[in-house]
């Protein structure tokens, strides 16, 4: 309740408060017409005349220092008061010329006489002429451009109104901009219409000004010389002197203050679009170019050597130029500079602050290798390197299966033992390997253990036999000529491997659209066309993400969405699309296979064939409805196939499966759970023209 009553009196207060200054404003304006009719003392003349010089300096300084023209939208009507106000103070001076002029030079006040003597040095001449060269600036050159400018000003903006107006509905329309948004900049457009609609006004004020203060100081010379000569008995010579002095006193202290209120108008209309102080634009545009200050020293120090013309002065302001030119740019260089650090401190602040935030706690990365911390410290060095090298895999893992891995996120742990690391993939630990910190692994394969000290292991990425010595005795392997690896090139290894197995887990729908966005218009449309009526866009990602479960590049992902465009009319299951593309690329798949263009292969016997083929259950319409296999029939599957595989990769071999093609899906579900990497074909995905070497048979 105390808050509402403090509320309430305080809304009173600042109500009474605007009431006291309207009032107040009204009385000013009343006290300006009054001086128009009634007499006023000399005492209030000069301080009449004293304030309005003090507003027309106060109207100039405001017009130099605001941003932008609406930032002083009152200036037009401020011009009219400060116009009625030496109007009324010129019509009060010339009725005290005119009747108390016979008394001397101070008979209209101090200000008056203090100007015809500071101007015109005793001389009512030169003050003629002063006051006549004072009214042709203002007149012809000032209030004439200030005029033009103002009209063409006004006609230019309210020409723009509509196409302004259609800009403002078309961002909000495209959301660019809300509502309150729109109000504002409509509200703003709408002020910059009557401004400068009003300014167009205005300009004829100071005009009218600059006539009636012309018109005004001549009725005040020869209605002064006649009053004086005939009334007051006063010779001419007399009269003149007198009633001269004090019109043109009246009429310089009228006519600066009306040149400084015109300049202001003209600072005002002629700042345009421009933004900042009067000062930011003229020096910021006008030192923004050094070359042309320099320019311009060198042509005062050309004039300064020209015979009958003064030295000093062309040199003083050739290096003045000259210096300017100088610290300007190292100025701007040093304020880039300060801008960019603060900036770079407020991003580094941004992303302390989101590093510690709750949600960013909640975000994983995709790809993320946990270093221990003795395995930090021996890596510590070589951060750099393995950084370049992490990078350029990415590189090679975009050449090689069509789109861009994520970045590695390198995390010192100390939670973890202190020589081992870990991988993960989308924040779950995917592998794990404790590393035997300075020394070497050397890849067996077949071949024996060497005659060096050191211990049987088993290589982290394909779980090779290998054997981990001392670094120090790796001249003793290559003379030998044994295959070793040091610690980076086997985590690196790891790592690789680790990629390539999650590949489809690595493919985000982001990803997948970023690859479509790339490819060209007609393919993209096509796209488009088969994702709206055949296939989704999830869809179309399951496809690609099967073929990279396959280690099937997607590079050439034209041809992918031309053979999907072929068969999603007709089928819906992915499995089945999948199978139409694989046929389609089969070019593509026994080209990466292939090593010197012999595609190796190991075929499946007649036995197994049947075994898949009869396992294999058909709906009415003949496609696969499931695979009911025997579980025994399963597992001796599984042994001789591990047999004759087991013997063919210990030896060296690359090659593939081939298999029906309405069993190699599942063919290749089997084979997979025991040799991940190794491919199965189908007879129909073996591409014309590939020569092709039997390895041997599964039976």
């Amino acid at each position: 309740m105390e808050k509402q009553v403090a509320l309430v009196e305080t809304t009173t207060s600042g109500t009474a408060s605007r009431s006291g200054r309207d009032v107040f404003f009204a009385l000013g304006i009343i006290v300006i017409l009054a001086v128009l009719f009634l007499p006023i003392p000399a005492f209030l003349i000069d301080v009449g005349l004293a304030f309005s010089i003090a507003l027309s300096v106060l109207i100039l300084m405001v017009a130099l220092w605001i941003q932008r023209p609406l930032d002083f939208s009152s200036f037009p009507t401020i011009l009219l008061i400060a116009t009625m106000l030496r109007l009324s103070l010129n019509i009060a001076t010339t009725r005290m010329i005119l009747s108390e002029g016979n008394v001397g030079t101070h008979a209209a006040g101090y200000v008056i006489s203090g100007f015809s003597q500071l101007v015109m040095s005793g001389d009512f001449v030169i003050g003629l002429i002063v006051f006549l060269i004072l009214i042709i600036v203002n007149f012809i050159v000032i209030t004439k451009g200030a005029t033009r400018i103002a009209e063409v000003g006004a006609r230019f903006t309210l020409d723009a109104i509509p196409g302004k107006q259609m800009s403002i509905d078309a961002d909000l329309s495209a959301g660019v901009i809300d509502d309150k948004t729109a109000q504002l900049r409509r509200r703003e457009l709408e002020e910059e219409s009557s401004f400068f609609g009003s300014m167009d006004g205005a300009s004829k004020f100071v005009r009218g000004d600059a006539i009636a203060g012309l018109i005004i100081t001549a009725i005040n010379i020869i209605g002064g010389i006649a009053i004086g000569y005939f009334r007051h008995s006063m010779d001419m010579s007399q009269a003149t002197d007198i009633f001269v002095k004090l019109s043109v006193g009246d009429g310089l202290v009228t006519q600066i203050p009306a040149l400084i209120v015109s300049l202001a108008a003209g600072l005002l209309v002629s700042k345009g679009g421009t933004r900042g102080s009067a000062n930011q634009a003229v020096f910021g545009q006008l030192g923004a170019h050094p070359r042309a200050l320099y320019v311009a020293a060198l042509l005062l120090v050309v004039l300064s050597l020209m015979p009958g013309l003064p030295m000093f002065p062309f040199i003083m302001l050739a290096a003045a130029m000259a210096a300017v030119g100088y610290v300007i740019p190292r100025r701007e260089q040093e304020r880039l500079a300060a801008a960019r650090a603060v900036e770079q401190e407020a991003r580094a602040s941004k992303e302390e602050e989101e590093k510690n935030s709750v949600k960013n706690s909640l975000k994983t990365a995709e790809i993320e290798l946990l270093i221990g911390k003795q395995l930090s410290t021996k890596l510590l060095l070589s951060h750099q390197e393995l950084a370049f090298r992490m990078n350029k895999m990415r590189k090679k893992f975009a050449q090689q299966y069509g789109f861009v891995v994520p970045e590695v996120r390198l995390t010192d742990d100390v939670s973890l033992p202190a020589k081992t690391y870990q991988i993960k993939v989308h924040g779950t630990v995917v592998a794990e390997y404790q590393m035997r910190i300075g020394e070497v692994m050397v890849l067996l394969g077949q071949r024996d253990v060497p005659d060096i000290p050191g211990e049987e292991v088993r290589e982290p990425a394909f779980g090779m036999r290998a054997y981990s010595v001392p670094d120090m005795f790796v001249e003793d392997l290559k003379r030998e000529q044994y295959t070793f690896a040091d610690n980076m090139s086997v985590l690196l290894t790891h790592l690789s491997e680790v990629i390539r197995n999650n590949l489809p887990q690595l493919l985000s729908y982001k990803d997948m659209k970023a690859l479509l966005d790339r490819q060209d218009p007609e393919y993209r449309k096509l796209a488009d066309e088969i994702c709206t009526s055949h296939i989704s866009y999830p869809g179309l990602q399951a496809v690609l993400k099967l073929l990279l479960a396959e280690r099937v590049s997607i590079r050439n992902l034209h041809l992918i969405i031309e053979a999907i465009a072929e068969i999603a009319p007709h089928v819906r299951r992915t499995e089945q699309i999948v199978e139409h593309v694989r046929v389609r690329m089969a070019q593509q798949i026994c080209g990466d296979l292939s090593e010197g263009g012999v595609l190796k292969v190991l075929r499946l016997g007649n036995r197994w064939d049947l075994a898949f083929h009869q396992a294999l259950k058909r709906d009415p319409k003949g496609e696969v409805r499931e695979f009911d296999i025997d579980p025994r029939q399963l597992e001796e599957f599984g042994q001789e196939a591990t047999k004759v595989i087991r013997a063919h990769l210990e030896a060296g071999e690359r090659f593939a499966i081939v298999t029906a093609p309405d069993s190699r899906p599942y063919v290749r579900m089997i084979i997979e759970r025991l040799f991940s990497t190794l491919p199965v074909l189908s007879h129909v995905e073996i591409a014309r023209g590939v020569e092709i070497k039997v390895l041997g048979t599964i039976s």
